[in-house]
């Protein structure tokens, strides 16, 4: 077909335009459609999700693992973070209380596990900061090499926190003691305040009997620095030394208190003392002016031997009354000013010169007694004191052939003794004194030695 001039020539389509036919349709499409695609492949590769999807496989696997071992380590690394606080709370319980050296060696024993703690920590961290698991493109081997570090780590964690909890298990005892120590603290110091509370009521219930108590009243005012230091507490001062410090002040003011309450019945125990030692002292002043008659008899019947070392007696009994009643004037004056330990032991001083008095004004009139029964009948005393020997002697005999030398010798010793005592009392002015006295030192050596005989036989000897 020609063409006419002025109107454009209709070119035929070429046999592969898609301008016929459905073939042509979807070749049209196809290459339509190419473009679109390729576009969203790069904008989901831009998303952050292509490269996972398009070069997943074995990398994503290793990622994930990778990512488990991560978060077993820091699973591993908080369970070891939290018993280490917990039990370095135990351990300052325990020094809180307790200086002893177990208790030193666990706070040792603690830092060491404290270093291994600490090396463990640091190899977990660095393994976390070498590996970034949620980079693009994390090839396969680096996620390997992070699994296996993680893992390491968390194992060491581990082991760390196995050793961690042995030694807790170990602090058992001393902690139990210092928890013990520690929840007798509050109780304690609690006591302590409620018997200064009380020593001070019993002794304002004194005051009211019109008794001063002055020095149960300095004793209880000399424990206010001690109430000062207690209301402090025991995070200035211990818990030790304030533990110490409350049963202290609780046991002296008990006794302040104590003493407060039996003050009124100390003050009539010394005025009835009082009462009676006047009484006995008069008493005393009446038995030593019989003294001299007695001296007398005894002049007058018997060798000086028998009564010379009684000549003192009247006087010393009169000097040990008139001393008696001046410290009886003495311990009033003291009763009356309260001074109740001045006035306690002046009449202890009293008593013992009293009884000292009786003593010797009493042995006078004992020895003529004695002097007159040896005098009328000096066999009664021979005859007591050979059967001491012979009852002696019958026990070192009892189930045996011969006596043994130790007992037999000093029996044999007191029968001669006594053969020479007796001796004595020949002649016109017999010693009737020296007499007595060796027939009682013969009878207090059989008694011993009957006593070692028992003793031995006793204890199978």
């Amino acid at each position: 077909m020609t063409a006419t001039p002025g109107t454009p020539v209709k070119q035929p389509y070429p046999p592969s335009s898609p301008a016929r036919g459905p073939s042509g349709l979807r070749d049209v499409l196809t290459l339509v459609s190419l473009p679109v695609l390729a576009a969203i492949g790069v904008s989901a590769a831009f998303a952050g999700g292509g490269t996972r999807r398009w070069f997943g496989g074995r990398s994503e696997g290793q990622r994930a693992e990778a990512q488990a071992a991560k978060d077993a380590a820091a699973a591993a690394f908080y369970e070891l973070d939290t018993a280490q606080r917990d039990l370095r709370i135990s351990i300052e319980t325990i020094t809180a209380v307790d200086d002893s050296p177990a208790a030193r060696r666990a706070v040792a024993d603690f830092e060491a596990l404290g270093l291994r703690i600490d090396e463990a920590s640091r190899r977990y961290i660095q393994a976390v900061d070498a590996h970034d698991l949620d980079r693009d493109g994390l090839e396969a081997s680096a996620a390997a090499r992070a699994r296996s570090e993680l893992t390491s780590a968390r194992d060491e964690l581990e082991r760390v926190k196995r050793e961690l909890d042995r030694f807790g298990g170990s602090l058992g005892p001393l902690l139990g003691d210092a928890e013990t120590r520690l929840a007798r603290l509050a109780p304690a110091v609690e006591r302590a305040r409620q018997s200064l509370l009380a020593a001070s009521n019993a002794l304002d219930a004194v005051r009211e009997k019109g008794l001063r108590a002055d020095a149960l009243a300095a004793r209880l005012a000399a424990l206010s620095p001690e109430l000062t230091r207690l209301n402090q507490g025991a995070g200035q001062h211990g818990v030790a030394p304030t533990l110490e410090r409350a049963e202290r002040v609780q046991r002296e003011a008990g006794a302040i208190r104590a003493e407060a309450e039996r003050l009124p019945e100390k003050a009539a125990e010394i005025d009835h003392r009082l009462v009676s030692l006047r009484t006995r002292a008069q008493a005393l002043t009446t038995r030593a002016g019989q003294v001299d008659p007695v001296l007398s008899e005894l002049r007058r019947r018997f060798a000086a031997a028998c009564w010379q070392d009684l000549q003192q007696v009247p006087e010393l009994a009169a000097e040990n009354v008139r001393q008696a009643e001046l410290k009886l004037r003495e311990a009033q004056s003291a009763r009356d000013a309260q001074h109740w330990p001045d006035a306690t032991s002046l009449l202890s001083t009293v008593r013992a010169l009293l009884n000292a008095t009786d003593e010797s004004v009493s042995a006078a009139g004992e020895r003529l007694r004695r002097l007159n029964a040896v005098q009328k009948d000096p066999q009664a005393e021979v005859e007591r004191t050979r059967f001491a020997i012979r009852d002696a002697q019958r026990l070192a005999m009892t189930g045996r052939t011969t006596p043994d030398p130790r007992h037999a010798r000093p029996l044999d010793d007191a029968v001669g003794r006594l053969e020479r005592a007796i001796g004595t009392l020949e002649g016109r002015h017999p010693d009737y004194w020296h007499f007595l006295t060796e027939t009682d030192a013969v009878r207090q050596a059989v008694a011993r030695v009957v006593a070692q005989i028992r003793e031995e036989r006793g204890t199978g000897h």
